[in-house]
């Protein structure tokens, strides 16, 4: 194991705190921690991505780190009707 694999490792663990907030906070809250979870997860596939030297697929959280966005529109934008 080298480490850019247990950096991984500990950035994916700080996915724990975003869970709770996105299953047991208010809807702003859930938003928020929707948000911090999409950071999380593009920075530990990126950091993945270079601990298994598969370089050829940074595509993919860098994809997620565009979708994450226009997903987070769409939360917030039905989040608006319900407060």
């Amino acid at each position: 194991m080298n480490w850019w694999l247990w950096a991984g490792i500990a950035v994916a663990s700080c996915l724990i705190p975003c869970a709770d907030m996105c299953l047991r906070g208010s809807p702003e809250r859930r938003l928020v921690g929707l948000e911090m979870t999409s950071i999380i997860i593009t920075l530990a596939m990126v950091i993945f991505t270079i601990a298994f030297e598969r370089i050829p697929f940074i595509d993919l959280p860098l994809t997620l780190a565009i979708m994450s966005f226009g997903g987070a529109l769409v939360f917030a934008r039905f989040l608006e009707h319900h407060l």
